[in-house]
């Protein structure tokens, strides 16, 4: 293919050219609405205080929830702020010094006041 260029195919106008035998955009558009929906904040914040409910270490809450690292940092210092989440020291032999996130009595009353909205909105 000597002298091929991406010019050539872009400026040959053939009138034979066929139309796809499946139509495209209604695919993309059913996957579209198949796909769940962008989660909020304040989903994201449910879910982690739901994963740490019994305590849980940040590896596992970052896993679960699905979250990256910078993302997971933002939130676990936000919800221990505002005094949703409780963070606690935990010693391990292998690794040294980690840390247990638990769901305060206050974190709970969240998860429950999110439950009882998001019902309301789904009926």
């Amino acid at each position: 293919m000597k002298g091929f260029k991406y010019a050539d195919i872009s400026t040959a106008n053939t009138p034979t050219q066929e139309k796809p035998q499946f139509p495209v955009r209604p695919l993309v558009q059913a996957i579209r609405k198949a796909s769940l929906p962008n989660r909020t904040k304040i989903d994201i914040m449910a879910n982690i205080l739901q994963v740490a409910n019994g305590g849980a270490k940040k590896t596992h809450i970052m896993y679960q929830c699905n979250l990256s690292f910078r993302q997971l940092h933002a939130y676990l210092n936000l919800l221990v702020d505002i005094g949703l989440l409780e963070a606690r020291a935990l010693k391990t032999e292998d690794k040294g010094n980690s840390q247990l996130f638990e769901t305060t009595s206050k974190g709970k009353a969240f998860i429950k006041a999110y439950h009882s909205l998001k019902a309301l909105l789904i009926t």
